[in-house]
């Protein structure tokens, strides 16, 4: 029986970013699929009284330089040199994340592989209409079409109770992952899911 990997996914944190390709080979590795579940991690932290590790945890002394040391020893391990942190973060990712909610689900995947490096290699400014509209052309989507339906109250509603759908299965962050109804945070997780997905 083929396995589902759910991955509670927004473009805005970096971690969305470094666990997509690592995610996808073990998905791989054990015959499983992955499905994307839009959500707005800014509506996520609302929900939950959550906020970004770097200003949540700014006045521990040592905690953000060792998430740093952390993420490093991640992009090394998993070979992504072209990573780079984007000028623009913290950016709002409520378009983003409208369009990916109003796609097919098997077009999901392409989407995400559209905007990933632009935004995560290339230090794009996804906010930027005009700039957003010329990458998702360049990625062969229609983009006239995908801001339009930014703009159905449905699609507004789905993307909100997709929120309020992680936040009742106890997410909290991006990325969350959920394996046979079990909860994985983060991509320190993926030798857990290994084990779970091997059973």
């Amino acid at each position: 029986m083929t396995k589902t990997i759910e991955l509670v996914f927004d473009f805005v944190s970096p971690n969305a970013y470094l666990i997509w390709q690592p995610l996808k080979a073990l998905a791989e590795k054990h015959g499983a699929i992955i499905e994307v579940l839009p959500a707005f991690l800014g509506g996520m932290h609302k929900l939950t009284g959550n906020a970004p590790p770097f200003i949540r945890d700014a006045e521990i002394k040592g905690k953000n330089a060792y998430a740093m040391l952390e993420m490093n020893r991640f992009i090394a391990k998993h070979g992504m040199t072209k990573f780079q942190m984007n000028p623009h973060f913290p950016f709002n990712t409520i378009t983003l994340q409208r369009m990916l909610v109003a796609l097919e689900p098997e077009k999901r995947a392409t989407f995400i592989e559209t905007l990933l490096p632009a935004i995560w290699e290339e230090q794009r400014d996804v906010t930027d209409t005009e700039l957003l509209g010329k990458i998702l052309a360049d990625g062969g989507f229609d983009a006239e079409e995908l801001f339009a339906k930014t703009q159905d109250p449905a699609v507004k509603q789905q993307l909100m109770d997709n929120v309020e759908s992680a936040v009742e299965r106890g997410a909290f962050g991006i990325p969350t992952m959920y394996i046979d109804g079990e909860m994985y945070f983060g991509k320190e997780r993926l030798g857990q899911m290994d084990e779970q997905l091997a059973m």
